[in-house]
Parts: structure tokens; C-alpha cells; sequence
């Protein structure tokens, strides 16, 4: 009878711990759930459309050309102005038509001795032509959203980390990754090939700029400027890291962006997320424009073509984007 007392004890014991554990954390959610945000700093889109403007004041930023390298020496002294480490990876790689192409990829840390991080990227370089224009479809583009536009917000958070007063409980690296747009076109000539896309993302994922380095996610943007832009959760994302998906879209529309940040599911896409959550292993979400309702061109009737120039810009949309990144990242 001893035993079967003590047995009987034991089971309700170690049974009211359990409970008492559950309840616990269902108040330690609760408490989480109910801890005011912490409140960002204003983010200026003014200030991100002159850099996106800037940035196509140079000319298309083809890899190879004078004004790519300007470009690039731009962005790097522009982030050093702001207060940031930074590291550029110089490297080759071959493109699709065997052109070997001189890259660097731009890396601006802050508070690099946090080891708590969150990377933050969006690709510098432009499309070498105009594939689905039909005028002029060899020429290149000026490439205002479909690069310039996630630079320019990114350059905006980097002046901003710089200088606010209050900084974020983490550390962040920007990266701008070089030679995205470099992939072979759907009416090459040339056998399909794999991994045409993202040079940049390619080598930084094999090659990161510290050794071992992680990250607790990441936030690619990618096409988040133009006028009315809608931004689905794309499938690579919701696969690799559908948690950061739920943190960024719940913080856009906690904050005001339901209409740019929208509940529905977009196919995955070959983008710089793709490499760096399949290779590099850090979970990282794609914010790119795709239209659900547009079936002719989801990404926009400017992508790949001439018209994507800053005429498309829009500084409602850049307040959208940046306002709920700099959200995301002050409170973590």
C-alpha cells in the first residue's frame, strides 16, 4: 500500500508540475503578445528616393561597365559615411554566355560586435538588357525598382541605424548583392543552364564575409518601389522560413501597410533568398512585388523592360517597405 501511495503521489506531482509548466508559458505568450512595440524611428522616403535616383543617375549598372563600378564605389563610401564596417568581396564569375564578370558584393555591418544579428539585402546590379521590351530589347535598363529600389530603402535604414539616437537590441548586415540579374534569358539561343541568377548570392553563400557566419534570419527585398505594388508571400520564403514571413506581414499590418503587405500565397522564384536560405542555411523571406491578380506579368507590366525607371517610383510604397522593416528589426 506504501508503494501504491507513493506511485500515486509521484503521478499527481509530476502530473501539477506539468500543468503548472503549460500554464506558465501560455502566460509567458501572453505577456510577449502584450508587450508594447517598441517604437521605430521615422523612416524617410524622401531620403530613399534620392538614393534610388542617385543610383540611376549613373546609367544601368551592368557588371563590366564604368558605371557599375562608380555605382559601386558610391554605395561603399555612402554606407562608410554612415557609420558602418564594411567589407566588399571582389570576385569573377562566368555568366551564362561565358563572359567572365567582375562582381563585388557590399557588406556594411552595425554593431558588428553583436552576436545576435539580422541580415538585411537587395541586389545593386541591373538587367544587361531589355528582354521583354519590344523595343530595344538588347539595350540595358535603368533599373530603378528592379534594384535601385531595394538599394535605396536599405541605404535609408543604413543612415538611419547610423545615426538615431535609440538602436535596435540587434546587430544588422546590409548586404548588396552584386550580379543578380545576370541570368540567361528565356529566349537564349544557348542550352538552359542552372543557376544562371544571383552570381552574387551564389558566392556570398559559399563564401560568407565572416567565417561561420549565422544570422537569426533574413529580409531580402527586391522590386519595392513602384506605384501599387502588392507583396504576396512567395513560396521559397513561406518554405524556408514561413515564421519571419508571419513576423514581417503581422508587423505591416499592425503598423498600417495592409494594402501592400497581402495575405495570399505567390509561386517560389529563383531570387538571392533562394541561395542563402538552400546554401548558406539562414532563413531568409523574400519581399518582391507580385501582382496575384495580374496574369500576364506579375511583377509588373516595367519589369525586364525600359519603362522600369523612375517615373514607376513610388514613395508611398518605399515608406510601406522600409517602415515595416525598420519595425521588425527594433523589435527583436
Amino acid at each position: 500500500m506504501n508503494w501504491l501511495a507513493l506511485l500515486l503521489f509521484s503521478l499527481l506531482t509530476i502530473s501539477g508540475c506539468d500543468s503548472g509548466s503549460r500554464q506558465e508559458a501560455r502566460q509567458a505568450e501572453a505577456t510577449e503578445e502584450a508587450k508594447p512595440a517598441v517604437q521605430a524611428p521615422d523612416f524617410k522616403a524622401d531620403s530613399a528616393y534620392q538614393f534610388i535616383e542617385r543610383q540611376v543617375a549613373f546609367g544601368p549598372r551592368v557588371p563590366n561597365t564604368a558605371e557599375h563600378y562608380k555605382t559601386g564605389d558610391y554605395l561603399i563610401n555612402t554606407l562608410k559615411s554612415f557609420g558602418a564596417e564594411v567589407k566588399v568581396q571582389s570576385f569573377q564569375m562566368k555568366a551564362f554566355d561565358g563572359k567572365m564578370l567582375n562582381l563585388r558584393n557590399i557588406v556594411a555591418s552595425f554593431q558588428p560586435q553583436a552576436a545576435n544579428r539580422v541580415l538585411l539585402a537587395a541586389h545593386w546590379d541591373t538587367r544587361p538588357f531589355a528582354d521583354k521590351d519590344d523595343t530595344d530589347p538588347k539595350k540595358p535598363i535603368d533599373g530603378a525598382n528592379d534594384g535601385g529600389s531595394g538599394v535605396g530603402v536599405l541605404l535609408e535604414i543604413a543612415r538611419i541605424l547610423g545615426s538615431a539616437e535609440a538602436k535596435p537590441k540587434v546587430g544588422v548586415d546590409i548586404i548588396l548583392f552584386d550580379g543578380e540579374d545576370y541570368g540567361q534569358p528565356d529566349d537564349s539561343d544557348l542550352p538552359y543552364q542552372n543557376d544562371t541568377w544571383c552570381l552574387g548570392a551564389q558566392y556570398w553563400s559559399r563564401n560568407p564575409h565572416v567565417p561561420n557566419y549565422r544570422a537569426k534570419y533574413g529580409i531580402l527585398l527586391d522590386m519595392v518601389g513602384a506605384e501599387n505594388a502588392r507583396f504576396a508571400r512567395e513560396g521559397t520564403s513561406m518554405q524556408y522560413a514561413k515564421n519571419v514571413v508571419a513576423k514581417v506581414w503581422k508587423a505591416a499590418n499592425s503598423i498600417g501597410y495592409s494594402d501592400y503587405f497581402i495575405y495570399k500565397n505567390a509561386p517560389s522564384i529563383v531570387d538571392d533568398h533562394s541561395y542563402v536560405n538552400a546554401w548558406a542555411k539562414i532563413p531568409m523571406i523574400d519581399i518582391i512585388e507580385y501582382n496575384v491578380a495580374n496574369s500576364n506579368d506579375y511583377f509588373g507590366p516595367y519589369h525586364h523592360r525600359h519603362t522600369d525607371n523612375m517615373d514607376i517610383i513610388n514613395k508611398n510604397t518605399l515608406k510601406a517597405v522600409g517602415q515595416t522593416v525598420l519595425h521588425v528589426v527594433y523589435n527583436e
